[in-house]
């Protein structure tokens, strides 16, 4: 039986008089890719900011292994383990590929300190070498992170997060505008992470890419949970293609485009 490692248990969080999230509850099983879908505005990205502490909920909680860390800081939740990409990439354009690597390596330090004198130690630069090899962007390590394709900036962003060995990772839809040749790199990059212990939760509007990839899939829509299960049965939900074809949703917040 697998075990659950993260636990979301009723969460509300309300935007002035807008319920982005109305009692949500998801299980993230451990070892598994889980995948979080739903129509734009469903509440999905608010979710992710509340589990990694970038927003608070305003009730509910959030338990991973097993003891909760609802309101805790991005830091704290980061020291756990927990690691996360962003909707739209967040990288240093004006640093190289591997600078940014190494900002990462020093994410604990100054901030401001890291990004001015990104150095690490060699075992550090070697290690980020290593990771940009893995997502295949090795022999672009000199170059500045600025050029790269928003593809590859999605692979460096997942090279980033890896730096600190996270047991559970959260990608914002990692396959959003990327051509079809490097969402398979991502997808092939994911599972062998996954192979090696690491645990997934993806949100995604490419229905291929989550359908193919994911083990179990969690559906929201407005703010709520909707279905979940193993993506054959998913996918055949009538509630779940009531939501994607039964009409649009209007965006939750203005943080929320998914």
């Amino acid at each position: 039986m697998t075990d659950t490692l993260l636990e979301v248990r009723g969460l509300h969080r309300s935007f002035g008089g807008v319920k982005a999230l109305a009692g949500c509850t998801l299980d993230v099983m451990d070892g598994k890719i889980n995948g979080l879908i739903g129509p734009n505005g469903s509440g999905k990205t608010t979710m992710f900011n509340i589990i990694t502490g970038y927003e608070r909920c305003d009730d509910g909680d959030v338990i991973y292994r097993g003891n909760s860390i609802r309101n805790r800081t991005p830091e704290a939740v980061f020291a756990l383990g927990i690691g996360r990409t962003f909707q739209l990439t967040r990288i240093f354009a004006r640093l190289s590929v591997l600078d940014n690597m190494l900002v990462a390596t020093q994410r604990r330090e100054s901030w401001l300190r890291s990004m001015l004198r990104p150095t690490g130690s060699a075992s550090e630069r070697d290690h980020a070498m290593e990771l940009l090899d893995f997502v295949g962007l090795k022999r672009l390590a000199g170059e500045l992170a600025g050029s790269l394709s928003y593809g590859q900036r999605k692979l460096l962003e997942l090279a980033y997060v890896l730096v600190a060995d996270p047991s559970l990772i959260l990608l914002d839809e990692p396959a959003g505008g990327v051509n079809p040749s490097l969402i398979n790199q991502l997808a092939e990059r994911i599972t062998e992470l996954n192979r090696q212990g690491t645990t997934f939760l993806v949100i995604e509007h490419n229905m291929e890419f989550v359908m193919g990839l994911c083990d179990a899939v969690t559906v929201m829509s407005y703010g709520s949970v909707i279905a979940a299960g193993p993506p054959e049965i998913v996918r055949t939900d009538p509630k779940v293609l009531d939501a994607y074809l039964g009409g649009t949703e209007e965006d939750d917040d203005d943080d929320d485009e998914s």
